[in-house]
C-alpha cells in the first residue's frame, strides 16, 4: 500500500512540476503515470551509483551538485518515456528541483510521523 501510495504522490509531484516549468511535458495521464514509475526506479537503482560517482563534485559545490544529479534522473526518464518531454538543461534542472519539493510536501502532508 505504501508502495502504491507513493506512486500516486510521485505522478502527483510530477503533475505539479509539467504545469509549473515550462520545457517539460506529458501527452496523457497514462504517460504521467509511467513517467512517475519510471522515476521513482531511475531514482532507486541508478540515482545512488550517480551520486557516489558525483560526490567529489558535490563535496567540491557544497551539494549543488546534487540537484544536476537529480536533473540528469529527471532527463533519464523523460528519454525512457515516450511522450514525456524535457526541453534541454534548464527545464530539467528546475524540474528537479520543482518536483523534489512538491514531492516532500506531499510526502509530509500525506505521511505525518506519528510523536
Amino acid at each position: 500500500m505504501k508502495l502504491l501510495i507513493g506512486w500516486l504522490i510521485n505522478a502527483a509531484a510530477l503533475y505539479v512540476t509539467t504545469k509549473i516549468v515550462p520545457g517539460i511535458s506529458v501527452e496523457s495521464w497514462q504517460i504521467l503515470f509511467l513517467a512517475a514509475a519510471v522515476i521513482g526506479v531511475v531514482n532507486a537503482l541508478i540515482k545512488p551509483i550517480a551520486q557516489l560517482i558525483a560526490l567529489p563534485l558535490t563535496i567540491l559545490t557544497i551539494g549543488l551538485f546534487a540537484l544536476v544529479v537529480n536533473a540528469i534522473m529527471l532527463a533519464l526518464a523523460a528519454w525512457l518515456v515516450s511522450g514525456f518531454d524535457i526541453d534541454g538543461f534548464w527545464p530539467a534542472l528546475f524540474g528537479a528541483l520543482v518536483l523534489s519539493l512538491v514531492s516532500t510536501i506531499l510526502h509530509t502532508l500525506l505521511n505525518p510521523k506519528p510523536h
